[in-house]
């Protein structure tokens, strides 16, 4: 047994797929079933049953796989630990951050990351908030970046900063022509565009909607903050963006009109996250003080604070 006979049986669990599973690890499909039929041989056991319907995991399977992730998990580690003794400066993070945030985060703080941080290298990695914290606790992600609240008391957390949300309508909507900040009693009997299941956007926005009266257009769940956006502009209905997805670099719109609230503003905070056993554990604080560094007036920022 190797651990590269283990690192194909986990491709194999995860993508349930002999095709998928072989290009994730680089190898071709028939060198990943014959390094399978291997490691079954050497086990004495079958770990993989195969069918039309796609791969299947048995019992003994299921119950190895968890353990090599372990393995590959502390493999991985202790590569790092060699690493890090070699150079203490030099780390591979592989950081998570969910879709409504990446995208219009990433452009203002990786280019602080490089300048500050010169031998950290960021493996970024797009996935909804359950995914990541799934990931922080395997071991698959070194840090998570996330909207709170989050209740894992099993990972280090570092306030990073709190984002306001603005009201996105229609030009030609009734509310368009307003130049004050309105009340989000405004929005009592509206509809608005919200993301599918999954989102913590779609969690945060609705419960701005409870609150003030407002309901989640039926028949309609987008699959991302650029389709609730060009929905908007299309003249379907209003929605909750949040700050950074409507600042520079992104760009405006003509047919979308951008309304502020009046206090108490809807926001959400933003926070980093990471094991505390992590090998990086000591620079972490560092990043999570360059994540800090956007422009004035983007956001509110988290004053800075030992991990809690």
């Amino acid at each position: 047994m190797n651990l590269r006979e283990l690192e194909y049986l986990v491709a194999i669990a995860d993508h349930r797929h002999f095709g998928r599973a072989a290009s994730s690890v680089f190898v071709s499909q028939p060198t990943l079933s014959t390094q399978l039929k291997k490691l079954e041989s050497e086990l004495g056991v079958q770990l993989v049953e195969r069918s039309r319907g796609g791969v299947l995991l048995t019992a003994a399977g299921q119950a190895v796989v968890e353990r090599a992730r372990v393995v590959l998990r502390e493999t991985a580690d202790i590569r790092d630990i060699a690493r890090r003794a070699a150079d203490p400066s030099a780390a591979t993070l592989r950081v998570g951050l969910f879709p409504t945030l990446g995208p219009y985060l990433l452009p203002h703080v990786v280019p602080h990351v490089r300048e500050r941080m010169p031998r950290v290298e960021l493996l970024l990695v797009e996935e909804k908030t359950e995914v990541i914290l799934q990931q922080l606790a395997d071991g698959t992600l070194d840090v998570g970046v996330l909207a709170l609240p989050v209740d894992d008391g099993r990972l280090e957390q570092v306030d990073l900063f709190t984002e306001d949300f603005l009201l996105a309508v229609p030009a030609d909507h009734p509310l368009a022509s307003r130049r004050e900040p309105i009340e989000a009693t405004a929005l009592a009997g509206e509809q608005v565009l919200l993301l599918e299941e999954g989102h913590c956007l779609r969690d945060q926005a609705l419960s701005v909607c409870q609150v003030v009266g407002a309901s989640e257009r039926r028949g309609f769940r987008a699959t991302s903050l650029e389709t609730l956006r060009q929905m908007v502009a299309a003249g379907v209905g209003m929605t909750l963006l949040p700050e950074l997805a409507v600042r520079a670099p992104v760009p405006t719109q003509d047919d979308i009109v951008l309304l502020r609230f009046a206090d108490p503003v809807p926001t959400r905070r933003i926070a980093m996250f990471w094991r505390p056993t992590n090998t990086y554990a000591e620079i972490l604080p560092e990043l999570a003080a360059v994540f800090r560094e956007l422009p004035d007036d983007y956001v509110q920022v988290a004053t800075p604070s030992d991990p809690t």
